[in-house]
């Protein structure tokens, strides 16, 4: 397994920057952030894993400028970091220098919650909940919630105004200039999992008449508007990336696109706005897209769009994310088809979540053949 691993430990070069590898350190909220400000442990947690060859490093979900961004939200988060103000900037510059200090990269990962935000919480628990058409999600929600918080949500608020809509913009735009100013390589952006500009992209949540809505490029229209802005504020050679996804956490079995041709779609205004790399966000890597094609997500995403995808979901454990919150998940080397995939030209990047979370040397072992460490709820509550 040594020698065959080798492929995914080339450089890859997006603009200005060049990984050293092709493994990448997923996002995954971690909430050691108190008051917004991440500290010498999240910069010694991010540090620990570009030391051990992470080609690039993708942060937890990072709130933007904006008082409607996190709050309390699907799974009771807090101590979420932030990418505004004196004290935050100041402590992700300090992650920012210890990474590079270990030779890595290192994006940020801009969010806004969205619809998951709980009205009433957070540091802004006045500001109002953004969402496209004021609809949480289909009845029901996600049999990964709270049923009382999803009872709570169902409630339906005002859809958000065109001024409120480019007040979010330019907070994606404050926020993608604060991190070019402290050094971050790159740009992130979260518009998966049934987060804000994933309930745009989402017919379920997104019923909206005007230009925001409609059909599949319409529906694109708010996430082209954010990346637009962003790239007007860090300028042509740094690299953003984005990250979408079919499932949501309203609805695990939602589908933003029903065929290749839907997808197209709506990933062409993205790419025209400036994206330089999709992160299609799966459960399980290897699980094909659309019926009548062994082609995953990440799969299509290079094939329809001609711009680098990143693959994740699944990649050294036996569960997905959902199976190993409730019960854990032990290690499986799933390398080789991993491997197989990428030689195919599948993907360019591949993204590691739960295993780099539980193991800052994952991508070493990879390389070595040396076993991996199982996930555990316990370790969710440590920053290793």
């Amino acid at each position: 397994m040594t020698e065959t691993i080798e492929p995914l430990f080339q450089p890859l070069q997006l603009l200005s920057v060049t990984l050293r590898s092709r493994i990448v350190m997923a996002p995954m909220t971690r909430c050691f952030s108190p008051g917004g400000v991440p500290g010498q442990n999240v910069a010694d947690y991010y540090r620990r894993r570009a030391e051990a060859g992470v080609g690039l490093i993708v942060t937890e979900g990072t709130g933007i400028d904006h008082p409607s961004a996190i709050g309390s939200g699907a799974h009771g988060e807090s101590n979420i970091p932030v990418l505004h103000g004196e004290a935050a900037l100041a402590g992700w510059r300090k992650v920012v220098d210890d990474v590079h200090a270990a030779g890595g990269l290192i994006f940020p990962q801009l969010w806004h919650m969205g619809v998951l935000r709980t009205p009433g919480t957070g540091p802004f628990p006045e500001a109002p909940s953004s969402r496209p058409s004021g609809i949480w999600g289909p009845q029901g929600g996600s049999r990964s919630m709270n049923p009382e918080y999803v009872e709570r949500m169902l409630a339906p608020t005002e859809p958000m105004t065109e001024s409120e809509i480019a007040d979010v913009i330019a907070g994606y735009a404050r926020s993608a200039a604060s991190a070019k100013s402290v050094g971050f390589d790159g740009i992130a952006i979260h518009a998966a999992h049934g987060y804000l500009i994933d309930t745009f992209f989402w017919d379920q949540t997104n019923r909206r008449t005007d230009r925001w809505g409609g059909d599949p490029a319409g529906r694109a229209r708010f996430g082209a508007e954010v990346v637009k802005a962003i790239r007007g504020e860090v300028g042509p050679d740094v690299p953003i990336m984005l990250r979408y996804s079919q499932w949501k956490q309203q609805d695990y079995d939602a589908r933003i696109a029903r065929t290749p041709r839907e997808l197209e779609e709506l990933l062409r205004p993205l790419v025209d706005a400036g994206v330089d790399v999709f992160d299609a966000s799966t459960r399980i890597f290897s699980q094909p897209a659309f019926e009548g094609s062994d082609l995953t997500l990440a799969g299509w995403t290079k094939q329809i769009t001609g711009k680098p995808s990143m693959a994740v979901g699944g990649v050294g454990l036996s569960r997905d994310l959902l199976t190993s919150l409730a019960a854990g998940a032990v290690p499986e080397n799933n390398l080789a088809q991993v491997l197989t995939r990428f030689e195919r030209g599948e993907f360019d990047l591949l993204a590691v979540g739960r295993s780099l979370l539980v193991d800052p040397e994952w991508a070493l072992k990879a390389r070595r053949g040396e076993p991996f460490k199982p996930f555990s709820l316990e370790q969710l509550r440590q920053l290793y």
